[in-house]
């Protein structure tokens, strides 16, 4: 994934915007109601997140890469799932869990990088 040092104080702060979106609860809570569409609705939010902090960085900034990644990575699930209000069953339950693994993997390594470039690792 690589390493990320913040050139200043908006690219540190865009970066810690991101480490504090990517923390967010990614799996279903309690309240799940069985349907992908809810599984996947905290995705939303941080996709508004990048989106927020796409343009709020200048266009060259190295954050924007670590942003690119998470937009990436949390779209096909996302498009995937989004719409989908049926409650699933083994099947799909397997999938989605897949699909949401591998985000929540993605995120956990991006997370690794802005702490380390940001100096807050002992946060990880």
């Amino acid at each position: 994934m690589g390493a990320w040092q913040p050139r200043d104080e908006v690219e540190s702060g865009a970066g810690w915007r991101l480490w504090m979106a990517l923390s967010a609860r990614v799996w279903p809570d309690e309240s799940w109601d069985g349907t992908p569409a809810a599984a996947v609705a905290g995705l939303h939010e941080i996709a508004w997140e990048c989106a927020a902090l796409r343009s709020a960085c200048p266009g060259d900034a190295p954050v924007l890469r670590l942003v690119d990644s998470v937009v990436f990575v949390l779209s096909l699930p996302l498009e995937l799932w989004r719409d989908d209000h049926l409650p699933v069953d083994a099947d799909r339950a397997a999938l989605l869990h897949s699909d949401l693994a591998g985000v929540v993997e993605h995120f956990a390594g991006v997370r690794t990088v802005l702490a380390e470039g940001g100096g807050w690792a002992e946060l990880v």
